[in-house]
């Protein structure tokens, strides 16, 4: 099985902490659109298996209207091999979440969806220069029900500048009286070139320090496993049942296929990204050509691959399919650098997988970069 991914880079207006490819020109929604559908039509033959994960994200994919969504499932039918069980998620806003657009949902078979709820502080949302309120969220989730999607995601910020953990805890809270399916959590960061990165370098804003960060992604891990999460990767927490298998491909070398503007794909091969740059896309789509670079990989990267996805995950790294991948050489040498980790108790070797323990999570950043091959 692979995935499909397809980038809606447009938004209403952008957050200050965004690094990812986005723009404010929603006049050529349609024109990029219908280039999408093309870029189908140009690369059917680049993963012939079948799909079982379509996702659209961006950007903001709630902004595109019932029209633009169902041209894009239609191309996707018509061109792919999609299982009929394909696990199918949109990122939305909450404040576009309307009983139109849920009901619509359900029309177009999407039966997941990801939610950018970041925080239920008014003072921090208007930070981010998020567009929603605190008490939308709640209400798009009520809505989402109604329409019958029973698979809800919504991620969730902390660190941000003078959050205290009593406050990170409410917010945890607040999470989970929403009883929705996934929670995604991430420290926030300060992206080089992003508006949140230049108020760092004029003061207008101060980091929190690390063992406050430290402190909160603890406090993190214990409510949501306590309330029954699985924390099956360092950033995500699930229903049994219910993880992201769409992310999951990302972090278990599953082929997918990335459409649109500044999106990513992966045949195990090589990877490719398409150019950050709307109208160059268009244009260059519009002509017959797919704008996009491309890296080969070879065993070394694609090792070093594994250690930063596959560790991510409470699976681990499959040692026996590392050493099929790649050669028995690359999962002696694995097992001998994580040695001295396994001594400390930051790493374990389980049912014949190398992975992360309880007290090796905290500072995975460093063990992993340790573990790789430069």
């Amino acid at each position: 099985m692979a995935g499909i991914y397809i980038h809606i880079p447009f938004c209403k207006s952008r957050c200050i902490y965004c690094g990812f490819y986005s723009t404010t020109l929603l006049n050529l929604r349609n024109e990029y659109i219908n280039a999408v559908c093309q870029e189908m039509e140009l690369r059917k033959d680049y993963i012939r298996e079948p799909f079982s994960t379509i996702y659209l994200g961006g950007g903001t994919p709630s902004l595109l209207d019932e029209s633009d969504l169902k041209m894009l499932f239609n191309y996707i039918n018509k061109v792919y091999n999609v299982d009929e069980n394909a696990e199918i998620t949109i990122e939305c806003n909450p404040d576009d979440v309307t009983p139109e657009f849920a009901s619509m949902l359900g029309r177009l078979s999407v039966n997941r969806v990801s939610m950018g709820a970041q925080t239920f502080s008014d003072n921090r949302l208007k930070l981010l220069h998020r567009r929603h309120n605190s008490s939308e969220v709640s209400r798009a989730v009520k809505l989402l029900r109604e329409a019958g999607i029973r698979n809800i995601s919504i991620d969730l910020m902390f660190g941000f500048p003078d959050e205290s953990l009593s406050q990170w805890q409410e917010d945890i809270s607040a999470a989970l009286a929403l009883n929705v399916e996934h929670i995604s959590a991430y420290s926030l960061m300060y992206e080089d070139g992003t508006p949140l990165w230049k108020m760092l370098e004029n003061n207008k804003v101060k980091e929190i320090d690390e063992e406050l960060s430290l402190a909160m992604f603890k406090e993190l891990v214990g409510r949501l496993t306590n309330a029954g999460y699985e924390h099956y990767e360092i950033s995500n927490f699930a229903r049994p049942g219910f993880r992201s298998r769409h992310n999951s491909s990302y972090w278990h070398q599953v082929p997918y296929i990335g459409l649109g503007a500044a999106a990513h794909s992966f045949d195990l091969k090589s990877r490719q990204w398409n150019v950050t740059d709307l109208k160059r896309y268009i244009e260059d789509i519009n002509n017959g050509i797919v704008p996009m670079e491309r890296e080969e990989l070879d065993s070394n990267t694609t090792f070093n691959d594994i250690i930063t996805t596959a560790l991510r995950t409470s699976d681990g790294i499959d040692l026996k399919m590392t050493e099929t991948k790649l050669g028995v050489q690359y999962k002696n040498t694995l097992i001998a650098c994580a040695k001295k980790h396994i001594d400390k108790g930051l790493l374990k070797i389980s049912e014949g997988r190398l992975k992360l323990t309880d007290k090796g999570i905290f500072i995975s950043d460093m063990i992993m970069s340790d573990l790789m091959i430069v």
